[in-house]
C-alpha cells in the first residue's frame, strides 16, 4: 500500500492529537502535500504551537480558524519558515514536504518560500510597475531570461489571478496605484509567477470590501486546481464556502481538523460547536 494512503487509513481509525480525524472525500484529490507532526513553537518562554498533528492535502483549500491568538497565523508561517525571521522563536517537530523536513538546517530556505508562497492580510505590492510585481520574482529565481518569456510569465500569472483584463493597457504604472482588490490580486499574481506548490494566505480579504472578497473567493477556486491552498480566516461564512478542510484552532492546539462540510454540519468537539455557531470566539 502507498505509503501515503496507509498513513491516512491509520489516521482514519484512530483519534489524532488534533481532534477528529479527516473524513475522506472521494470526489476530491487526497495526495498529501504537507504533513506535520508533534510540532511545537516558542516565542522566548511562552508556548504558542502545542504538539500539532495536520496532513494537508495537495489541491485543496484547507481554512485555518479560531479564535485571534489561537495560533492560526503562527502555524501558517511555520509552513515556509517565516517565523525564523522572528527573533526568540524556537521550533520542534516535523514539517515534512515530498519526505523532507523544512526545518532541516540543510533546507535552502530561499527555495522553500518558492516552493511556499505567501499573500499576506494586508495587500503589499512592491514600489514597482505592475510588470516588475511579477516578473521580479521570476527573473531572480532565473526562471525567465529573454524579455519574450518574462512577457508571456508575467501575462499568465495576471490571467491566473483573473487581473489581466483590468491592467493590461497599464504594466508600467505603479503597482500602489490599483485599488485594495486589485492589489491583493497582483500579489497573489506575484505568488503564483514563480510556479509554487502551495499558496499561504494569512486574511486575505479581511481588509477589503464584500465585491472584493468575492473575487478572491472566486479566484481561490479556480487556483486550487493547480495549487495547495492553506488560508486563515476568521469568517466562517468565507471557510464554509472556500474549504475543503478546516482546522479549528485554539489556545495554540488544533482541536478538531475534517472535511468542512462535516464540522460545519456536525462537529465532533463542544469547543469547535460553539466557535461555529458564534457562541464564542
Amino acid at each position: 500500500m502507498n505509503m501515503q494512503v496507509a498513513e491516512r487509513e491509520r489516521l482514519s481509525m484512530s483519534s489524532q492529537h488534533a481532534g477528529q480525524p479527516v473524513t475522506r472525500n472521494d470526489s476530491a484529490n487526497h495526495e498529501l502535500s504537507i504533513r506535520v507532526r508533534d510540532l511545537n513553537l516558542w516565542y522566548g518562554q511562552s508556548q504558542a504551537l502545542k504538539n500539532i498533528n495536520l496532513d494537508i492535502f495537495q489541491k485543496n483549500v484547507t481554512a485555518l480558524i479560531g479564535p485571534s491568538g489561537c495560533g492560526k497565523s503562527t502555524f501558517l508561517r511555520c509552513l515556509n519558515r517565516m517565523n525564523d525571521l522572528i527573533p526568540g522563536v524556537r521550533t520542534e517537530g516535523l514539517v515534512e514536504m515530498d519526505g523532507r523536513d523544512v526545518n532541516a538546517a540543510k533546507m535552502d530556505e530561499v527555495a522553500l518560500r518558492r516552493r511556499v508562497g505567501m499573500v499576506f492580510q494586508k495587500p503589499n505590492p512592491f514600489p514597482k510597475s505592475i510588470f516588475e510585481n511579477v516578473a521580479y520574482a521570476p527573473r531572480m529565481h532565473d526562471m525567465v531570461s529573454r524579455k519574450a518569456e518574462q512577457d508571456e510569465l508575467v501575462e499568465q500569472a495576471l490571467r491566473d489571478a483573473g487581473l489581466w483584463n483590468e491592467v493590461k493597457d497599464k504594466l508600467q504604472q505603479p503597482g500602489t496605484s490599483l485599488s485594495g482588490g486589485q492589489q491583493q490580486r497582483l500579489c497573489i499574481a506575484r505568488a503564483i509567477a514563480v510556479k509554487p506548490d502551495v499558496i499561504l494566505m494569512d486574511e486575505p480579504t479581511s481588509a477589503l470590501d464584500p465585491i472584493s472578497t468575492a473575487t478572491i473567493e472566486d479566484l481561490m477556486d479556480k487556483l486550487k486546481k493547480q495549487f495547495t491552498i492553506v488560508t486563515v480566516t476568521h469568517n466562517m461564512q468565507q471557510a464554509a464556502r472556500v474549504a475543503d478542510y478546516t482546522a479549528f484552532f485554539h489556545l495554540g492546539e488544533v482541536i478538531e481538523y475534517n472535511d468542512t462540510r462535516m464540522m460545519f454540519s456536525n462537529p465532533h468537539t463542544k469547543k469547535a460547536e460553539d466557535y461555529i455557531t458564534g457562541r464564542y470566539g
